[in-house]
């Protein structure tokens, strides 16, 4: 089967290439490709249907300009870059998706989905805000229902209770691993670093077969370990750095200039909270064989503890809990511009945190470099902070 490559392919660094040749391969083999967003896709439908499931958020400046042609400039810039790469064709996962999937986790969301499935085919689910009811569990149910029905329908095929089953099987396996993952960072050092946890994280949702993605990064894990006990870990003969907690979503965009800059500084970020965190990891789907498998995807996915969840008192429990189990010094929340959800919440994070007697600090930035130094210097001012109260006993 030919498949064609983008005009302006040539034109793309190397890296970039390779995603779409890759890609390529795929299509070339008569796979199938869903672009998604957010955790709150039930990606065990995707996978009982045979399908290769794809992340899309943007994550650089670069398709900004052309989204704004489109789209409001003082909007999220995760919201605009993802809506650019699509519009420009400069995402390989996005060309050559087949179906894109949204949900609607915020206003600008909901409204760039409605412009994008002008480009693309799209099926947007419709989340609940309210956590932990009986009404919005019956609903979120319906709405996973909604969307099988959707995948059978665009992929004329037919998912089987048990294909649903085995993929809650494949997919409770891989949060265990990606838990363990993070639990590289409760190692007192840390045997590995944050953004290494990060580059773990975001590669391993490129490799497509499932089978070589679960041996692959429990290799990784192993290799930090054994690397760990040898005493040749990242921190290992070095002063005990400084424990830090990232706390926020739309992190791709923003890595180096705040998770490099805090450990060029010397300290370790040791976990990450949010959408993405620890919880949502070590949050499994009931896997018993008389519980209704799309109620046990449902009852899982609306605890997904993301800012738009109002009352959201289980992601606050979430921080809490983590500044206890990883020892945390400091905690900085990471908010996007004109995120409103997270940068309300951001308050809230930062009450926790003064419960538990840890300094917290809020950033604000977008996918651009201009405020890099303006960070580091930020960033440098807290850990100054934090090494200050250590020196002084004020944290364990």
């Amino acid at each position: 089967m030919g498949v064609e490559l983008p005009k302006n392919f040539l034109e793309f660094e190397d890296v970039r290439k390779e995603g779409f040749l890759r890609m390529k391969k795929l299509k070339e083999e008569g796979r199938s490709v869903v672009g998604t967003f957010c955790q709150y896709t039930p990606s065990e439908l995707i996978d009982a249907a045979g399908l290769c499931e794809v992340g899309l958020c943007g994550r650089s400046a670069e398709a900004i300009p052309s989204a704004e042609r489109d789209l409001p400039g003082n909007l999220c810039p995760l919201i605009k870059a993802s809506y650019g790469h699509v519009l420009d064709k400069t995402c390989p996962y996005a060309f050559f998706s087949d179906l894109v999937m949204g949900e609607t986790t915020c206003d600008g969301k909901k409204k760039m989905y409605e412009m994008l499935g002008r480009l693309k085919p799209m099926h947007v689910i419709h989340l609940p805000n309210v956590p932990d009811t009986e009404r919005s569990l019956l609903y979120w149910r319906m709405e996973i229902e909604a969307f099988k029905e959707k995948l059978e329908e665009s992929f004329d095929l037919k998912i089987s209770e048990e294909a649903i089953r085995r993929a809650i099987r494949r997919g409770n396996r891989e949060r265990r691993l990606m838990a363990r993952l993070y639990e590289l960072g409760r190692y007192d050092p840390p045997a590995i670093t944050g953004l290494e946890m990060r580059s773990i994280m975001d590669g391993s949702q490129f490799i497509f077969d499932k089978e070589e993605r679960f041996r692959k990064t429990e290799a990784k894990i192993e290799e930090c370990e054994a690397e760990y006990r040898a005493g040749r870990g990242p921190y290992s003969g070095k002063r005990r750095p400084l424990r830090i907690l990232i706390s926020g979503a739309g992190l791709g965009g923003t890595e180096d200039k705040i998770i490099g800059a805090i450990e060029r500084a010397g300290a370790a970020v040791v976990c990450y909270e949010g959408c993405c965190g620890i919880s949502s990891r070590r949050r499994l789907i009931d896997e018993s064989p008389d519980k209704d498998p799309i109620l046990a995807i449902a009852e899982k996915y609306l605890e997904v503890p993301c800012a738009v969840m109002s009352p959201n008192e289980r992601r606050m429990e979430q921080v809490r809990s983590t500044i206890d189990e990883w020892r945390i010094d400091g905690v900085i929340s990471v908010n996007l511009h004109s995120c409103n959800p997270f940068g309300i919440e951001a308050r809230n994070i930062g009450k926790s945190c003064e419960e538990k007697g840890v300094p917290h600090m809020k950033l604000e930035t977008d996918f651009y470099p201009n405020d890099r130094e303006q960070l580091k210097t930020r960033i440098e001012a807290f850990l100054e902070l934090l090494e200050s109260r250590k020196r002084g006993g004020k944290r364990k």
